[in-house]
């Protein structure tokens, strides 16, 4: 093993430890400097004043985390960060983008319904759909292993968007209009948008950093001779972490696909 190799390895031992808080700050510093020096040789400059940096950590070694800034004058640390339209925590649970979806949403929602009254039931659907479905379906295969209590947040948005169409009150049953309407539930519309990024990786319609991810069950050398091999089932990687590793697309996509019938798994 060469020395860069195990000096990595003895900074994440000491990390997972809990202990070294200069080492924390150093590691922090090398990535920081690692991206200005790729930023550098592709002719860009590192903005300071509009950088921030995102230590990720588990919900019990948050107060761990450093949080001084790397200098004085330069990048402080952020709770949470934006990139691609999705809000990152520092503990991966997806709050803060939960939250802004689900403020987002509902901002729209009261911009409908100043309308309401001058426009027909079609047009009004068709407004729910493109100004408040498309915010609460972006890269909701991010959400996957969501808790129920945000889960429950982002239902809150299909109730009230249900209520608004057919003019309903608060209190009012919602099943029925969401089984007219055609709307799947949060957890489903989360597990379809999973299983069709799962589709197109085996069919060569999605991007190589997501297919590689996948291994079906076939491949596997110790599971040739199993009954499971003759099926298009993929393998489920065990993760280290349960809470954070499930959410990875590794682990979530295979898992959704492998509860489809095998009606849909080996249709071609």
């Amino acid at each position: 093993m060469s020395p860069q190799k195990n000096k990595n390895k003895r900074i994440n031992r000491t990390l997972h430890n809990g202990g070294n808080y200069k080492v924390a700050l150093w590691l922090r510093y090398g990535c920081i400097m690692a991206a200005t020096e790729w930023l550098r040789s592709n002719r860009l400059q590192l903005n300071a004043a509009k950088t921030e940096f995102l230590w990720s950590s588990s919900g019990r070694r948050v107060d761990q985390v450093p949080s001084a800034p790397i200098r004085a004058d330069s990048i402080s640390h952020a709770s949470s960060v934006r990139n691609l339209g999705i809000y990152l925590d520092s503990n991966i649970s997806m709050t803060t983008h939960v939250f802004k979806t689900v403020s987002s949403c509902f901002a729209a929602l009261r911009q409908i319904h100043s309308v309401k009254r001058s426009v027909t039931r079609p047009v009004l659907l068709s407004l729910v759909q493109s100004l408040v479905l498309t915010r609460l379906d972006y890269g909701n295969a991010t959400l996957a292993g969501l808790s129920g209590r945000l889960m429950a947040r982002l239902q809150s948005v299909l109730h009230a968007a249900a209520r608004l169409i057919y003019s309903k009150r608060k209190y009012e049953h919602i099943t029925p209009l969401l089984r007219e309407l055609h709307w799947l539930s949060v957890p489903e519309r989360i597990q379809f948008k999973l299983a069709v990024l799962v589709f197109r990786c085996l069919y060569g319609t999605a991007p190589p950093y997501l297919a590689d991810q996948l291994q079906p069950v076939a491949a596997l050398e110790s599971r040739r001779r199993l009954r499971s091999s003759a099926s298009a089932r993929l393998d489920i990687p065990r993760a280290r972490w349960t809470t954070i590793g499930d959410h990875a697309f590794c682990v979530a996509g295979p898992r959704v696909w492998n509860s489809l019938s095998s009606l849909v798994i080996d249709a071609e």
